[in-house]
């Protein structure tokens, strides 16, 4: 690919390859350097995040972390107050959350951060929307850049900057006449599953396929069957620590399971909002049953799902690559994302007769409207069992 060029990045010889590696040009400043390899083939992003990490090493370099940042009428200066102002809502953004917000932050600051905020139209907005999905073809992304544009407003409209006030209503206004990204439809077979499984099996990965397996038959979350790195100073006590780069983790671990075989766990989504716990009995999921056999007691301590080549839990972007490793192995579309597993799980759930509310429960929901809207993608079943009640309706009145 072109070696693009972007504030503090390095192109550094390595064996196979050269590395895009930001490197910070402040004495005492970390992270000194982050590699980036994982956005070589994303030049855009690439970009984008080197221009975060530099904003991050300058905000610190003049004090300004943890301290109020004077608004000069910008938009970059309302999304850098947004993102420093110890009050901002940006803090309350749990770190797996925060992670996308950085990257989007940064993108706005970079492609229009020099507007004024009071010359913003809804013209402007629909301008950018056509960039940012790109014709179209990425409304998701378009709707998060949106999303992130309209959180450092209304943290504007918090600090009584009138301005954001009135920009605020003519984004919404706008933004009521633009696409929106349409729901995931993408669902995986119980046959499907199996065969995931059995790849990882054949690469040296039962952790991978134990994954498949928890996250398809109880429907828990990808995130937190797998874990999540958080930055160090983050709330909470880990003992799974890497001091290097300072990060700590937190997800599924061998002791959420009793000696009943009855898992019972609460979601990171939902541990700072309703408490809602996941609880599963272990004996009825047949496919976790099968991958239990390659798990010893004596190995069942700590993360339930760990990386077989370093012993630790999987970076997200390395289980990334793997299940697309294992897709392409199975042949599964690369619509096919290793998340939807969860959704699948619901889906068959609810295809087979099982009520919005038990799924649900089992969900972690507070709310049946986001089972049903988000996660419930049996269409085909519903419409069957819509057409059979019509049709015995009929049949009982002639």
């Amino acid at each position: 690919m072109e070696e693009i060029s972007a504030p503090g990045l390095k192109w550094i010889n390595r064996r196979a390859s050269r590395t895009p590696t930001w490197v910070a040009s402040v004495k005492g400043y970390e992270p000194r350097t982050v590699n980036l390899s994982h956005l070589r083939e994303e030049p855009a992003q690439l970009a984008a995040k080197c221009a975060l990490l530099q904003a991050e090493m300058n905000a610190w370099k003049a004090g300004l972390r943890g301290r109020d940042v004077s608004f000069d009428g910008s938009l970059k200066s309302l999304l850098i107050k947004y993102q420093t102002d110890v009050d901002s809502p940006y803090f309350a953004l749990r770190p797996g959350s925060r992670h996308p917000y950085d990257h989007y932050v940064a993108r706005l600051s970079f492609e229009i951060g020099d507007r004024h905020i009071d010359k913003i139209t809804g013209v402007d907005l629909k301008r950018w929307h056509e960039a940012w999905s790109e014709g179209g073809k990425k409304l998701a992304a378009s709707k998060m850049m949106r999303s992130v544009l309209d959180a450092a407003v209304s943290y504007g409209i918090m600090c009584r900057i009138g301005e954001c006030l009135e920009l605020r209503e003519t984004l919404k206004a706008a933004s009521r006449k633009l696409p929106r990204p349409k729901r995931r439809e993408s669902v995986v077979t119980a046959d499907q599953v199996v065969a995931l499984r059995a790849a990882a099996h054949t690469a040296g990965r039962p952790s991978s396929a134990l994954a498949y397996a928890l996250v398809f038959e109880t429907t828990l979350r990808l995130w937190d069957v797998i874990g999540q790195w958080v930055p160090i100073e983050s709330d909470g006590i880990s003992d799974i620590v890497d001091k290097k780069n300072k990060w700590k983790w937190f997800g599924l671990r061998w002791e959420d399971i009793g000696e009943d075989m009855i898992l019972r766990y609460v979601p990171s989504k939902t541990s700072m909002k309703t408490g809602l716990a996941v609880t599963y009995r272990l004996s009825l999921a047949p496919m976790v049953e099968e991958e239990l056999k390659h798990w010893p007691a004596e190995r069942r301590v700590g993360p339930v799902v760990v990386y077989e080549g370093t012993s630790a839990p999987f970076g997200s972007n390395y289980f990334a690559d793997f299940f697309r490793a294992d897709r392409e192995s199975v042949g599964l579309p690369k619509t096919a994302w290793a998340r939807d597993l969860r959704a699948s799980g619901i889906t068959e759930g609810r295809a087979a007769g099982v009520s919005t509310d038990d799924a649900a429960k089992v969900a972690g929901h507070a709310s049946t409207k986001t089972t049903s809207a988000v996660y419930d993608r049996a269409a085909l079943e519903a419409s069957e069992r819509f057409a059979e009640a019509r049709s015995k309706k009929r049949k009982s009145v002639q």
